[in-house]
């Protein structure tokens, strides 16, 4: 199962966008599963619900900040990490058509509002939402970066 695959598959059991994502490359990031649970949690809906920046978007730059950076005050550190992130993020935005939530769920003719509850996970959810798909195509967009990169070897499950 591929990273991507699982990523999605974290989903559909429930979990925000942003933890579907960092939980699938949970063996690299360094930190335990309840750990990247919370912290990554208040990014799901685009931020609390808030339809802001994309929650798997968000999801990867976790991931991204956990295996390119360093930890330390560095320019050069900032630097690197957030040109990777702009360039997966311009790679997000080129297949997704957008890195705004509300957008990409306007685009897919959902209106939902915003902040609140999170709607129950129904079959009905998944069919009207793009996000499943999304979660996957974040996930398969870092996967191969970190494998071009060397970061990772390719899943061998």
């Amino acid at each position: 199962m591929s990273r991507a695959e699982r990523a999605k598959e974290y989903f559909r059991q429930g979990f925000a966008c942003s933890q579907a994502v960092a939980l699938a490359f949970l063996d690299v990031i360094g930190m335990d599963e309840t750990t990247v649970k919370k912290i990554t949690l208040p990014f799901g809906g685009g931020l609390g619900r808030l339809r802001l920046t994309c929650g798997a978007v968000s999801g990867m730059a976790i991931v991204i900040g956990a295996v390119i950076g360093t930890g330390e005050n560095s320019p050069e550190n900032k630097k690197a990490v957030y040109q990777i992130t702009q360039e997966l993020c311009a790679e997000f935005k080129e297949k997704n058509g957008s890195l705004i939530c509300e957008e990409l769920l306007t685009g897919a003719n959902i209106q939902t509002e915003k902040g609140g509850s999170p709607e129950k996970r129904t079959q009905e959810y998944y069919k009207k939402r793009p996000c499943a798909e999304i979660v996957f195509s974040t996930a398969e967009i870092l996967e191969k970066y970190l494998m071009r990169t060397g970061k990772i070897s390719p899943s061998k499950e």
